[in-house]
């Protein structure tokens, strides 16, 4: 009866412990993880609902889209490449390769070529008397049969590596005023978390392109212990991609804003009824007619955009009462275009008096103590299926006796690939044992 059961459950062990499955798992896992480079991880809900809708937003949340390397079916991937992976090698009873060459030499001579034709073409031989007979056996590369314990192995130790990341280590991000350092960041959950120095944000600047459009931004960084810049760490230029890593955290570009007052008129459209408005860089304000409004950019000298005009600027986004949203440029100096957008757009009249801003950078902030481990499991794992897919054991085993020397070999993997060096082994030896040839 317990054989039976035995045999029954043998194949289901046999798939999870196939090296087929752990490949199909790695590359899930790959493909997988493109989702999580596509769709921005941690962000706060309104950006996500800005580009993806209310609809798509709940579904990716419900599948944990936005953050998934913490989500249940992530995690299982990985747990199950943590499964024992083996590879049958039915090693065989018998030789696979035998070849018979008839003699008339000295066995001592025979030996001494024969090791030396091993020693040359192949690997130092063992050799073995017994039974009247000479035995030698040499191979290559036998520990590539542990290749796949190796893909095995680091497998575990980049599920390790993830584990000690996502225990000890975090993912934050921290706004810093140009001119103004700080010595703490903000997780994903909204949790301060301190850091045991500080980094302050020296400068920052933004080039754009001919269209207005962002070409790149950088911030110069500087870390500070006790109040004081670090050797080293001081006035360090950060881009995307290109970021700055101190005591194990690393900061990387992620965006950039602007941070301050604007300053507003807001009428009827012949002028009456003016109040003035002050909004944040951040906030919204009701207007008399009742439509919302929130200031998107803005600038103290319109020029570098829009040529032969001067002055403050804001470009400001309005929502109607009736929904509409309305995304307009008011200026400082040009009140007949304020009143045309009024009249073309179907707003109140809204007029621009400047403020007072400073520009921020935005940071990603990452520890990730584990990152190291992940990268030797990334080594063991390439090592390991190199191994296991281009690499193959084989050996050879030379038996002289008076009168006949029988070379037999053997290869774990890539028989085929096998057989023209052990022809060629076979080859040597007539000549080099055989003297004027065969008998």
């Amino acid at each position: 009866m317990k054989s039976t059961e035995r045999s029954s459950a043998q194949p289901i062990w046999d798939y999870f412990c196939s090296l087929k499955l752990t490949m199909f798992l790695l590359l899930t896992l790959a493909v997988t993880s493109i989702i999580g480079t596509i769709i921005p991880q941690g962000a706060p809900p309104p950006e996500y609902l800005q580009t993806i809708g209310e609809n798509k937003f709940k579904l990716y949340k419900t599948l944990g889209f936005f953050d998934m390397y913490h989500s249940g079916w992530f995690i299982l991937l990985l747990a199950l490449l943590t499964l024992p992976t083996v590879m049958d090698e039915g090693l065989g009873k018998s030789l696979t390769l035998i070849e018979s060459v008839s003699v008339h030499t000295d066995r001592s001579l025979l030996r001494d070529k024969s090791i030396a034709l091993l020693r040359a073409e192949f690997a130092e031989p063992v050799v073995t008397e017994a039974d009247g007979s000479c035995h030698l056996f040499a191979q290559k590369t036998p520990w590539c049969r542990l290749a796949v314990y190796i893909v095995h192995l680091s497998v575990i130790v980049i599920f390790i590596g993830a584990i000690i990341g996502s225990i000890f280590g975090y993912k934050a991000h921290v706004n810093i005023i140009e001119g103004e350092a700080v010595t703490s960041v903000m997780s994903r959950t909204g949790k301060e978390i301190p850091l045991d120095f500080a980094i302050g944000c020296e400068q920052f600047s933004v080039s754009y392109y001919d269209t207005g459009a962002p070409k790149e931004f950088k911030s110069i960084l500087t870390v500070l212990e006790d109040r004081k810049p670090v050797p080293g760490f001081t006035r360090v230029p950060i881009i995307v991609n290109d970021p700055l890593t101190y005591k194990g955290i690393t900061f990387y570009q992620s965006s950039y804003g602007k941070v301050g007052e604007h300053h507003f008129i807001v009428s009827n459209r012949d002028g009456s009824n003016k109040t003035p408005l002050t909004l944040d860089s951040s906030s919204s304000a009701r207007l008399p007619d009742g439509s919302g409004m929130h200031v998107l950019e803005s600038t103290q000298d319109i020029s570098p955009f829009q040529p032969g005009m001067s002055g403050p600027a804001a470009h400001i986004e309005v929502h109607t009462p009736t929904g509409e949203t309305k995304a307009v440029v008011i200026y400082a100096q040009y009140p007949e275009l304020n009143a045309r957008t009024a009249e073309q757009n179907g707003l109140p009249l809204i007029s621009y008096t400047g403020g007072q801003e400073q520009e921020y950078t935005g940071l990603q902030v990452v520890k990730d103590p584990g990152v190291w481990v992940v990268w030797l499991g990334c080594f063991l794992m390439v090592a390991g299926v190199y191994a296991a897919f281009f690499m193959s054991h084989r050996r050879v085993w030379i038996r002289i006796t008076d009168g006949e020397v029988t070379i037999g070999g053997h290869s774990n993997k890539n028989q085929a690939g096998f057989q023209p060096v052990f022809a060629r082994l076979v080859e040597r030896l007539r000549n080099d044992i055989s003297g004027e040839g065969e008998k």
